[in-house]
């Protein structure tokens, strides 16, 4: 059963205006809610990316995990339409882009850090990035 729409701000390309989307909400359950958003098999990788300074799309397509191009450019527009990340232009010709996470996006950070502490305990052998292992140690300190 669909509950009535959510309405979520985005950030448009331009920085300054903001437009609004409203997107059915299929469940009041958060969890089922999230999932909509970053439970399928890629943006969570592509979030940790993010995390670790990769903004460039050529760098997010170079991760171990090799998401197709077109995969990644879907990833991208949802993320930044559910206000997950803003890109922003840093060359004109041909115009590229260089990818951010806002506010939204870096909550997730407590997540990605339980996903890694699972993994760990449960597929002994696993490793993460050397960053992202330091900034793990930096917040329980």
């Amino acid at each position: 059963m669909l509950s009535k729409p959510q309405t979520s701000v985005t950030q448009a390309t331009t920085g300054a205006q903001t437009s609004r989307e409203e997107r059915l909400v299929r469940s009041v359950c958060p969890i089922s809610n999230g999932l909509d958003i970053f439970g399928d098999k890629w943006t969570l990788l592509i979030i940790r990316d993010l995390m670790l300074g990769k903004c460039r799309y050529q760098d997010l397509l170079s991760s171990p995990e090799r998401v197709a191009s077109n995969i990644l450019a879907d990833r991208l527009k949802k993320m930044e339409g559910e206000g997950l990340v803003i890109r922003r232009a840093y060359q004109q010709k041909p115009v590229r882009y260089e990818y951010f996470l806002t506010e939204k996006g870096k909550d997730l950070a407590p997540v990605l850090d339980a996903v890694v502490q699972w993994g760990k305990r449960h597929y002994p052998g696993t490793m993460m990035f050397s960053k992202f292992e330091r900034q793990e140690q930096g917040r329980r300190s």
